[in-house]
């Protein structure tokens, strides 16, 4: 792959998320409108589960498990903390679901036996005999050739509409000072076609400590389309491409299992020949049908100027910033031998450096996408262009703030950490005590 290729494949997903910093001090008076109390809620169709997926020996929470509604496409996933809240229509009282997590035996629950309190769900580690996996050391870039030429068999044929919810939050130090969150509608197109999966944006809401970003305004743009580009196998020029094997380095890592099927863990890292700032991580791959169910990566930051270059768009001119961690995650979800996007999460950090100032500031983005529902898009319905959800969009900027109860209640979201709720309920305090 020539430099001009590469450095197209590093920008393909960087040009869809930026930075924005700006000064100015912002009345917290202007914050008042984002708020509504939401104790009030309207009669439900739906019944609610709660609980945490724990590993059964530690007792340490599983970030990202799947719970998946059975015979439907109903699902969420746990949160920072372990916890989860899934909401299914009451006709299907007499259900079961489904949990699961990478490394550990899949558990099947009834929904009678977790309705009312929160539950406690504990997962066994799965035991891997490597003696068992057919593996060939030698050639992992085999695998990765097979994982490729297999993605129009291995992931879904048909045009999908899918719900999806989406979060974005931001943190100063250890303290969240904004959180959006949206639903939104997926277009999704074959993964075999060449033509890009569109959104449109059904709903969002917002909440923002002014105060507590101090002088500076940080804004997000891009967050959906980007959660939704690092589909790597709908979107494989972000990693791997056809000439992946002159930019990369596999090999092996030790394998693991997930619903009882064996699974090769495959590292990856630019090679010492490639100057761009590249990816690193690793991938892992059905060893039965050979299709990449999951994917962790990072971006090499070495260079700073480049590495800022990439996400900030705008900043003060007396403000160093650069990015300190760029981090992605993807999930994919099987249903009847098929596999579709299920998770995608981007995790950033960046440093700001204030000339003639003693110290810094540290922030942290988190932006989060998890499908919990879906169908076949049989009549092949599309959006039009005014519709569709544009990769420049500023989430923050479109929500309208927390309200409407009644709306968000029958969405699957993924339940809130302490730490965010906690947030939320001492801004709408201090909004109060305002007012």
């Amino acid at each position: 792959m020539d430099k001009k290729s590469t450095h197209s494949n590093k920008i393909n997903l960087t040009y869809l998320l930026f930075v924005f910093l700006s000064l100015g001090y912002i009345c917290n008076m202007q914050a008042l409108a984002l708020f509504q109390d939401t104790d009030v809620q309207n009669p439900t169709n739906y019944d609610e589960y709660k609980g945490i997926v724990v590993d059964s020996e530690s007792n340490k929470p599983l970030i990202s498990a799947s719970i998946t509604l059975n015979e439907t496409n109903i699902s969420t996933i746990t949160n920072d903390e372990g916890k989860f809240l899934i909401k299914i229509p009451k006709n299907i009282s007499d259900g079961e679901v489904t949990v699961s997590f990478l490394g550990y035996n899949d558990k099947v629950i009834a929904l009678s036996s977790i309705k009312g309190e929160k539950v406690t769900i504990k997962l066994n580690l799965s035991v891997t005999e490597l003696s068992e996996v057919n593996i060939d050391p030698k050639n992992p870039n085999a695998i990765m050739r097979a994982v490729m030429k297999n993605r129009g068999i291995n992931y879904l044929n048909d045009p999908t509409i899918m719900t999806a919810f989406y979060r974005e939050t931001i943190k100063k130090r250890r303290t969240y000072v904004s959180l959006s969150e949206a639903v939104v509608d997926v277009y999704k197109n074959p993964y075999k076609s060449s033509k890009d999966d569109i959104m449109k944006l059904y709903r969002a809401r917002k909440s923002t400590d002014y105060k507590k970003l101090d002088t500076l305004t940080l804004k997000l743009q891009g967050g959906p389309s980007s959660t939704l580009y690092i589909d790597v196998m709908k979107n494989p020029e972000l990693l791997f491409t056809e000439n992946m094997l002159e930019t990369y380095e596999f090999s092996f890592d030790k394998s693991t299992k997930i619903n009882d099927r064996y699974l090769y863990v495959l590292n990856f890292k630019q090679r010492p020949s490639k100057a761009d700032l590249l990816y690193y991580g690793k991938v892992y791959v059905d060893s039965e049908t050979l299709a990449l169910t999951k994917a962790i990566f990072s971006l090499n930051l070495e260079d700073r100027d480049e590495a800022s270059k990439l996400f900030v768009r705008k900043k003060p001119s007396r403000a160093k910033v650069y990015p300190t961690e760029a981090s992605y995650n993807i999930d994919y979800r099987e249903k009847d031998g098929k596999w579709y996007y299920g998770y995608g999460r981007i995790d950033l950090t960046f440093k700001v450096n204030w000339k003639r100032k003693l110290f810094n500031s540290t922030y942290k983005l988190n932006i989060e996408m998890a499908v919990t529902d879906w169908k076949k898009n049989i009549e092949k319905e599309s959006l039009k262009a005014k519709d569709r959800l544009k990769s420049s969009v500023v989430i923050s900027d479109e929500a309208s703030g927390f309200s409407d109860p009644a709306f968000w209640g029958e969405y699957n979201v993924i339940e809130p950490e302490k730490s965010i709720e906690s947030a939320i309920k001492k801004i709408q305090k201090n909004l109060r005590k305002l007012n």
